[in-house]
């Protein structure tokens, strides 16, 4: 009698959501390789998930505001002296909802919102259950995140999706490991990083690859080896002698094992450098422009590697990238104003690129930070809450919405009646949305089956009914 790798884990237990050590230790091991028989994409179908996480936390009530004549007033009240007057929002139309504003640094934002191209998730944060109300909280009656308004903690659950332990596991890294094989060469990853090493994409059996962005004189891309050149210039001898030394060392072969995985891995490496390096070199389409920002460097990079996707093999990737900064306890107004216009011209320079590049609906970039922030003021800033808006852009997002349910913006009383449930203290809102949901709506996308989700996201089940029809959230066709 023979049983599928699903059937196996199923019967072990993790059917039941219960077994995550069991999982981890199989997974670990190789025993469970490849969780689910992929299934290749009809005509190669290429898609594409783009992280640009916002580190420090975002102050994203202000960057998506409500106009409604009752709701404004409230906002104004609550925000007091970080509240933003009419004349620096931009002015968006929801579908199905009242009146809403963008910050006013974010235009490019608010095109792609009024052309359908680009929603806003209201509310998301991490939960390992369903939490109603303040006096859940209070009464410790629900399961909370560790370490809730901890940078660390929050940017780490915010990757893993797991907020109930530790990990360094990803959910991108467990999507990997799923999926890495329908891309046709093994050579370049699946999960590309702009930013370095990063636990979101980092699996079980995967990890990223790591290219860089390039700045306002060079593109970015790969990195080869330092001192290293096939095929340099006659005269150039000292690059031609290093070159024949790490040829010369590549070509033996040892009995040490430490020895020779060093060698595999620098085969690997070089192997990879030329592969990516050569599939990517094109010039982007004329009228691909990019802002000389940070944040522009690495979309434009990115837009390079999609481009040279077919030269790479690749019919599913995942790309991170971050823009620090945002942890803003004072000067919040000053320094959203300088970043969030970064923001929205690299997203909207990034998604022009992707239209001409005719691969629009094959890419979804989304944002995500440690946390939302208080809505009140300390007197100069803010400072770390729980839930908070997060932007989804592309020709595949179902546009012009604002998903899930964002919230009143009434603060409780430091004593007193209760106004607002979701206000644990400050304008620290409860998630109305979890991260699994919103991670769930996307793993679906991008070919993860649905059966499979609790691979990626453990605590799903709370959220989502995983044999059911409907959408995690709703916000991707």
């Amino acid at each position: 009698m023979s049983f599928s790798r699903r059937q196996f884990l199923r019967q072990a237990g993790y059917g039941s959501l219960t077994s995550i050590p069991v999982l981890n230790t199989l997974v670990n091991l190789g025993a469970a390789g490849r969780l689910a028989a992929a299934t290749a994409p009809a005509n190669g179908e290429y898609r594409a998930l783009v992280c640009v996480f916002l580190a420090g936390g975002n102050d994203s009530f202000n960057m998506l505001v409500p106009r409604e004549a009752s709701a404004y007033p409230t906002y104004q009240s609550s925000r007091s002296n970080l509240a933003l007057t009419p004349a620096q929002l931009i002015d968006i139309s929801p579908i199905g909802l009242p009146a809403f504003a963008v910050h006013g640094g974010m235009p490019e934002i608010a095109t792609l919102f009024q052309a359908g191209k680009a929603a806003f998730v209201a509310n998301v944060g991490t939960l390992i259950e369903p939490v109603q109300n303040r006096s859940q909280v209070a009464a410790n009656s629900k399961r909370l995140p560790l370490g809730l308004y901890s940078h660390s903690d929050q940017i780490e659950q915010w990757q893993t999706s797991i907020p109930h332990s530790r990990s360094g596991i990803g959910w991108a890294g467990r999507m990997a490991d799923l999926l890495s094989d329908l891309n046709s060469e093994p050579v370049v990853p699946m999960n590309i990083s702009l930013d370095g090493s990063n636990v979101w994409q980092t699996g079980h059996q995967v990890a990223e690859y790591s290219i860089v962005p390039g700045n306002n004189l060079e593109l970015g891309g790969a990195v080869g080896l330092a001192g290293y050149q096939r095929g340099a210039a006659q005269f150039n001898e000292a690059v031609n002698a290093a070159g024949a030394a790490v040829d010369s060392q590549l070509g033996l072969t040892y009995t040490n094992l430490l020895a020779r995985t060093f060698q595999n891995r620098k085969k690997q490496a070089l192997d990879a450098y030329n592969l990516f390096h050569n599939a990517t070199s094109a010039p982007l389409p004329g009228g691909a422009t990019f802002p000389n920002t940070p944040l522009g460097y690495r979309l434009r990079t990115v837009a390079q590697a999609i481009q040279g996707r077919a030269g790479i093999g690749a019919v599913r990737q995942t790309f991170f990238v971050q823009l620090g900064g945002w942890d803003h306890h004072s000067g919040v107004l000053d320094g959203q104003a300088a970043m969030l216009p970064q923001v929205s011209a690299a997203i909207g320079a990034f998604y022009n690129a992707l239209t001409l590049m005719g691969v629009e609906n094959q890419v979804t970039t989304f944002t995500a930070s440690d946390f939302g922030r208080t809505l009140t003021s300390n007197g100069q800033g803010s400072d770390h809450a729980w839930g908070g808006n997060q932007i989804v852009v592309g020709g595949s997002v179902l546009g012009q919405r604002i998903h899930g349910q964002f919230p009143d913006l009434a603060v409780n009383p430091d004593s007193g009646p209760e106004v607002n449930p979701l206000d644990t203290g400050r304008g620290r809102f409860i998630p109305t949305t979890s991260c699994d949901a919103f991670f769930a709506e996307m793993a679906l996308w991008l070919g993860v089956a649905a059966s499979d989700l609790p691979v990626i996201l453990p605590n799903i089940g709370e959220f989502y009914d995983v044999n059911g029809s409907a959408a995690p959230v709703g916000f991707l066709a």
